[in-house]
C-alpha cells in the first residue's frame, strides 16, 4: 500500500490540478493523506469535494503549528508500507509512484529522493531540476552543509518513518530531518529522472533563498545535536 502525505494551508489555487496529479499514480487501495492547518481561503469546499468524490483521499485536522508538525501529522495517519511526501502546489508526472515503488524493491533501500523540473506558477519548465540546482546526492556531512533532501521529492518506508518520528521542536525542516536520518538506517538513493513540476511562485511556503549565516549555523548546529541524539537512543 501506498500512502501519500500532505501539509496543506490555504491552497485552494493549485490543490485540484496537484491531488489529481498524485491520484492518477495511485492504485484503488493506496491513500492520500492531506492534514489540513488551515483552509480559510476557500479551500474548504473544494477538499471536502475531492474527499466526496474519491475515497483514497482522507482529509485531518492540522495542529496550527507550522509545516514541520503539520507534515509530522499527515505521517502519524499514514498506513501505507511507503510512505511519499507532496506539496500541495507540484504536479506530480505519470508513472512517478510506478518508477520509485521499482527502485524500493532493494530491501537495502530507506528513502529515494527523485529529481524534478523547475517550474514557474503556469508549470512551465524553468531549464533547471532540482538536482540541478541543490548539487543533489547522498552524503551526511554533504547534506548537512547544503541539504538536498527536498520533502516534495522523497518518499520512505514506513520501518524508516518509525525510527524518525517525533521530530524535535528545534528541527525547522521536515525534509533534512528525514533524509539525514535515512542515512544513519540504511541506504538512500538518488534517481536521476525528473519525476515532478516543482512549481515556484509568490505564496511558497519554501523558497528558493536562504537566511543568514549566523541563522544557518544555529539551525544546523540544533540538527546535527539532535540526530546524534536520536541516533544515541536507537541503540540504547
Amino acid at each position: 500500500m501506498i500512502s501519500v502525505a500532505m501539509a496543506f494551508y490555504n491552497g485552494k489555487r493549485y490543490i485540484k490540478k496537484q491531488a489529481d496529479s498524485i491520484l492518477n499514480n495511485l492504485g484503488s487501495g493506496d491513500e492520500l493523506i492531506i492534514s489540513v492547518d488551515d483552509d480559510r481561503d476557500g479551500s474548504k469546499e473544494i477538499l471536502e469535494t475531492m474527499a466526496k468524490e474519491d475515497s483514497r483521499i482522507r482529509l485531518i485536522k492540522g495542529p496550527g503549528k507550522g509545516v514541520v508538525e503539520n507534515f509530522q501529522n499527515a505521517f502519524r495517519s499514514c498506513r501505507g508500507d511507503i510512505i511519499f511526501l507532496a506539496d500541495q502546489d507540484d504536479a506530480w508526472k505519470p508513472g512517478k509512484v510506478r518508477k520509485i515503488k521499482k527502485v524500493f524493491e532493494d530491501p537495502n533501500i530507506v528513502c529515494v529522493v527523485h529529481n524534478a523540473q523547475i517550474a514557474d506558477e503556469n508549470l512551465k519548465p524553468l531549464g533547471e531540476t532540482t538536482f540541478q540546482w541543490r548539487d543533489s546526492g547522498p552524503g551526511f556531512w554533504k547534506n548537512m552543509k547544503k541539504n538536498s533532501y527536498i520533502g516534495c521529492c522523497m518518499a520512505l518506508r514506513r520501518e524508516a518513518l518509525d525510527q524518525i518520528l517525533p521530530i524535535p521542536e528545534n528541527v525547522w525542516i521536515h525534509d533534512q530531518w528525514i533524509g539525514l536520518l535515512a542515512e544513519q538506517l540504511g541506504t538512500v538513493v538518488f534517481f536521476e529522472e525528473p519525476l515532478l513540476l516543482y512549481r515556484r511562485h509568490g505564496g511558497n511556503v519554501t523558497g528558493l533563498t536562504h537566511g543568514s549565516v549566523s541563522s544557518m549555523v544555529k539551525k544546523r548546529y540544533y540538527m546535527l545535536k539532535e540526530i546524534k541524539r536520536r541516533v544515541r537512543e536507537w541503540k540504547v
